[in-house]
Order: structure tokens, then sequence, then C-alpha cells
């Protein structure tokens, strides 16, 4: 019988995320929220963090560190949330109730149907559409009208 070496496993602590200035790090987090969250940049599908670095005159590891440290995740999944909260504003308006989910998932910023669904359903524990049949309200004079027992049938005599 073989014998196997399991070790656990070591959860390391990036070095350059102790390197950034605490100043600096709340400096970057309001800049960061500033152009995610108040310019609406997670709707664009290509700004990524190399684009968000050369926007506030740092770079990505300094991003990259900052959502780690003040937001807890990464930068993806940080950008990703901002993504998911409008979808579901969206998906319950009844201003959009004829979009699809590809629409939607193009107006926050996927990239395609595949993340979207992989994302919402991380964040959500669940499907956008069941999220959708859910939450979405239809007014009753929507409603389509159930058949009663009987209708549609023709009787042989």
């Amino acid at each position: 019988m073989a014998k196997y070496n399991i070790t656990e496993k070591k959860v390391k602590e990036a070095a350059y995320r102790m390197l950034v200035n605490p100043v600096l790090m709340e400096e970057l987090k309001s800049k960061i929220l500033e152009v995610i969250v108040m310019q609406k940049k997670y709707k664009d599908k290509d700004y990524s963090a190399k684009k968000l670095a050369e926007d506030l005159g740092t770079n990505t590891r300094y991003i990259s560190a900052v959502v780690n440290v003040q937001f807890h995740t990464n930068y993806t999944s940080f950008v990703n949330k901002f993504r998911i909260e409008e979808a579901m504003t969206l998906m319950v308006d009844k201003r959009y109730q004829d979009l699809t989910m590809e629409e939607i998932s193009d107006m926050v910023g996927f990239a395609n149907r595949q993340s979207f669904y992989a994302s919402f359903y991380k964040f959500m524990n669940m499907t956008p559409r069941d999220y959708r049949m859910q939450h979405y309200q239809i007014h009753p004079s929507q409603k389509v009208p159930k058949k009663k027992k009987g209708q549609g049938k023709s009787k042989n005599v």
C-alpha cells in the first residue's frame, strides 16, 4: 500500500499587500470606488485592473492589494458584484421586462451570457431566470387565463 505525503496547504499572505502605505490604501480605496461605482466603469466590458491602475496613476499590484485588503475579494469579483446588483434591479423593473438575459448581461457589462450566469449564481445561489421569476410581480391584467377542464377537447359521440 502506497503512503501519501499529505500536508496542509499553507495560506500565504502576499508580501506586497503589506507594503502599501495605509494612507495610500485608503486613498486608493476611495478612488477605486469613485471610478468603478460612481462613474459606473463596471458596465464597461473592457475596463480591466490595468486600465484602472493607469487611470489612477498607480500599478495593478497596488490595485490588487487594495481590493484584496479593503474589499476581501479579487478585482473581477469586485466588479462583478456591482454588475449583478445592477442586473437584479433591471430584471425586476417593468420597463425592462421584455429584455432577454443576454441583453441584460450585456447592459451591465458582462462579456457573455455564460460569465453572467456563473457570476450571478456565485453571488445569489440561483440562476438569473429563477431570480426574475421570484421577484417580478406580474400585474393581474397580464396573467394568461387558465383553461377550464374540457376546453379544447372534442367529444366523440
